[in-house]
């Protein structure tokens, strides 16, 4: 990948299978290295990597390979896709404007159960991207296939 991209342009960043190890720590790997190498700062990359990382355990979860992250570019972004051979698009929960993860006042002082409740890591994934890319993300489904993206500010802004 280059520092330079001619607007519309796509590259493919990394593909994987089912029986890739470790597939969510590669992902993150080579989404780090792409963004490094086109200047962006290590914030917006720390951000795009932990958002890679939901989608790329979320399509292993939930879909089928083989499975593929892209980067494309446009005239006001970067947008960071992942795709697999499943069309259906999860369903997307409507996020409060209150602080992620607050504990519910219902739950204090309710036993086990609530602690539980409240430490469950399901569901959190797609809040955590919500958060991390200010809302820009969504699915898409074409065919036998879904793409999960995010964009990426298109500001670079290191040198």
């Amino acid at each position: 990948m280059t520092a330079h991209h001619a607007l519309g342009t796509t590259n493919v960043v990394w593909r994987w299978t089912d029986r890739t190890p470790n597939a969510s720590a590669q992902a993150r790997v080579a989404l780090r290295c792409a963004l490094d190498q086109l200047g962006y700062d290590s914030e917006v990359i720390n951000d795009a990597v932990m958002a890679v990382s939901e989608f790329v355990a979320n399509a292993i979860e939930h879909a089928v390979g083989p499975y593929e992250m892209r980067l494309r570019h446009t005239a006001a972004e970067l947008i960071c896709e992942v795709e697999d051979h499943d069309p259906r698009i999860p369903p997307i929960l409507d996020f409060p404007d209150s602080a992620p993860f607050a504990p519910a006042e219902t739950d204090r002082g309710g036993g086990l159960e609530a602690l539980c409740a409240l430490l469950a890591e399901r569901g959190r994934g797609l809040r955590i991207v919500h958060e991390l890319t200010n809302g820009a993300w969504g699915f898409c489904s074409q065919g036998a296939r879904k793409t999960a993206w995010f964009a990426i500010p298109g500001v670079v802004v290191r040198d």
